[in-house]
């Protein structure tokens, strides 16, 4: 007994040192993060049509960095609630309007004044929670027996098919190691009562404006410009900086000798390069 006591206390202890570590990176990550990662036009069409929120629906943004789709879908209707655990993206959130309830929380913990909500926005997050099972419990217990969980994310399937494994291998190996699984996900979500009802793949499209980490799948040459890269926490924390500078010569001379092309179309894939999961409740 005393064992698995101990045991929970390592565990807890582990959690919240994760979740210190995590939010340092972010609030660094946030002070340049409005310059790369607007607000895209195609994935907010997407999400308003998955979420389909109605006027008087209560819904929240889990992970909602500096608060871009957080807003947008604030326009639309509904109430809105975003949730970071990063004060440097919560005050550039707040700047930008005062329709929103902006607190500082995670996943797991996100407070006990939060009503029930009908819906639940998950956007290129849940690899950096350090419980799963924790996050989707606590999303599980303030969710509407009615309402719907949308999640944006891509998988390591999907990430061994991006072409920046021919030129960033160690990083992306790191990158899909801290992706969880998609199998892992739904395990996850069914431990909390939640189910995916439908898996729905994307793929980047050319003039995307949210630069995550392969909206440079057409435009590699992104990915020189540092600024960006800053905005995108595989190149700013998760990379060895020398193969960063190496994949980056190398990518440089491709381009300019015309191998790229070839390179890149070695990793051309069906199913999507990133996935939205539309969950509900198990009835």
């Amino acid at each position: 007994m005393h064992g698995l006591a101990n045991f929970r206390q390592v565990h807890q202890a582990y959690a919240k040192w994760v979740y210190i570590c995590r939010m340092a990176r972010y609030d660094h990550i946030g002070k340049n993060y409005n310059e790369t990662r607007s607000c895209d036009p195609v994935l907010l069409q997407n999400l308003i049509d998955l979420l389909q929120v109605k006027e008087n629906h209560q819904c929240i943004d889990i992970g909602c960095g500096t608060g871009n789709y957080t807003c947008a879908l604030a326009n639309q209707g509904g109430s809105w609630i975003g949730v970071d655990p990063s004060e440097v993206m919560l005050s550039k959130a707040s700047a930008k309007c005062n329709t929103v309830h902006w607190l500082q929380g995670t996943a797991e913990d996100f407070g006990n004044d939060v009503p029930l909500f009908d819906r639940a926005l998950c956007t290129l997050t849940i690899h950096h929670w350090p419980d799963l099972k924790a996050g989707f419990a606590n999303i599980s217990k303030h969710l509407h027996p009615e309402g719907k969980l949308v999640i944006f994310t891509s998988t390591p399937h999907q990430m061994k098919q991006y072409w920046l494994n021919a030129y960033f291998p160690k990083m992306m190996r790191v990158s899909m190691k801290q992706m969880p699984e998609l199998e892992r996900v739904k395990e996850a979500l069914d431990v909390a009562g939640l189910i995916v009802e439908q898996a729905v793949p994307y793929d980047i499209h050319p003039e995307l404006e949210d630069l995550f980490l392969y909206s440079g799948k057409f435009a590699p040459e992104m990915y020189f410009d540092p600024s960006i890269r800053r905005g995108i926490s595989s190149f700013s924390h998760l990379a060895d900086q020398r193969e960063v500078e190496h994949g980056l010569r190398q990518l440089r001379a491709d381009i300019e000798n015309g191998s790229f092309l070839e390179i890149a179309r070695k990793f051309r894939h069906h199913g999507g390069d990133y996935l939205y999961l539309i969950c509900h409740k198990k009835t």
